[in-house]
C-alpha cells in the first residue's frame, strides 16, 4: 500500500498543470514555494520506497537463480546416478542397479521441486520489475519537472522585481514630471506664481498710493498761492499788481 500511495503522489504531482496553477493562485511565488518543497518531499519518499521495492526484487531474483542452480544440480545428480545403476546393471548387480535408479528418481522428483519453484516466483519478479521502473520513470519525470519549477520560480522572481524596479522608476519621473499639475513640483510652481501676482499686486498698489501723494502736493501747493492771493487783496493793490506782473 506503501509503494502504491508513493506512485499515485508520482503521478499526481506529474500531471500538475504549472501555469494554471500559477493563473489560480493568489501569490505565485508562495504557490511556486510550496510545489518545491511538496516535489522535494515526494521524490525523497518514491527513493525510499524504490529502494526498498528494487531491494524485494534482488531477492526474489536471487532465490530464483538459486532455484535454478539447485534445480540443474538436482538434474546432474540424478544423471549421475542413473548412469552409476546402468553401470551396476550391466554388471549384474540389479540390486545396487535398483538403488541408484531410485536415487535418480528422487534427485529428478527435487529438480522438478526446485524447477517449480523457479517457474512460480517468475510472475512476482516480472510484476515487481514493472514497478520498479514505473517507479523510476516517474521519479525521473519529478526530478525534471522539479528542475522547471525552480527554474519557473528563478523567472516569476526576476520578473516580479523587474516590474517593481519599473514602476519605482515610473513613479520616479512622475514625481518630477512638471507638466503634471499634480506633482510636487506644479504644486509648488503654482505657490511661486501667486506669490509673485501677490508681490505685483502690492507693488501696483504702492505705485499708486505714491501718485496719490504727488496730487495731493500739488493741490496743497495751489491752495498756498491762493491763500497769499487772497491775503494780498486785503492789504490792497498787491494783489492787483502781482496780478498784472
Amino acid at each position: 500500500m506503501a509503494k502504491q500511495s508513493i506512485f499515485g503522489r508520482i503521478s499526481t504531482l506529474m500531471k500538475a498543470n504549472i501555469n494554471a496553477l500559477l493563473d489560480s493562485a493568489e501569490d505565485p511565488q508562495k504557490m511556486l514555494d510550496q510545489l518545491v518543497r511538496d516535489y522535494t518531499n515526494s521524490i525523497a519518499d518514491a527513493e525510499s520506497a524504490i529502494a526498498e521495492t528494487i531491494g524485494n526484487l534482488r531477492l526474489l531474483e536471487r532465490d530464483h537463480e538459486e532455484d535454478v542452480r539447485a534445480a540443474s544440480e538436482w538434474g546432474g545428480k540424478a544423471l549421475a546416478a542413473s548412469r552409476k545403476a546402468d553401470e551396476l546393471r550391466g554388471t549384474g548387480n540389479t540390486t545396487d542397479a535398483d538403488k541408484f535408479d531410485n536415487l535418480a528418481k528422487i534427485a529428478l522428483q527435487r529438480q522438478i521441486s526446485e524447477e517449480n519453484e523457479a517457474k512460480a516466483i517468475e510472475p512476482t519478479i516480472a510484476a515487481q520489475t514493472e514497478v520498479v521502473d514505473k517507479l523510476k520513470d516517474g521519479l525521473n519525470g519529478m526530478k525534471l519537472k522539479l528542475e522547471q519549477l525552480k527554474s519557473k520560480r528563478s523567472e516569476l522572481l526576476a520578473r516580479s522585481k523587474s516590474a517593481e524596479a519599473q514602476n519605482k522608476v515610473h513613479d520616479a519621473v512622475k514625481s518630477i514630471d512638471v507638466l503634471d499639475p499634480t506633482s510636487e513640483l506644479g504644486r509648488f510652481e503654482d505657490k511661486v506664481r501667486r506669490q509673485e501676482a501677490l508681490a505685483a499686486g502690492k507693488a501696483e498698489i504702492a505705485a499708486s498710493s505714491l501718485d496719490e501723494q504727488f496730487n495731493q502736493l500739488e493741490d496743497v501747493g495751489e491752495l498756498t498761492e491762493v491763500e497769499a492771493r487772497l491775503a494780498a487783496l486785503k492789504t490792497g493793490g498787491t494783489s492787483t499788481a502781482a496780478i498784472e506782473q
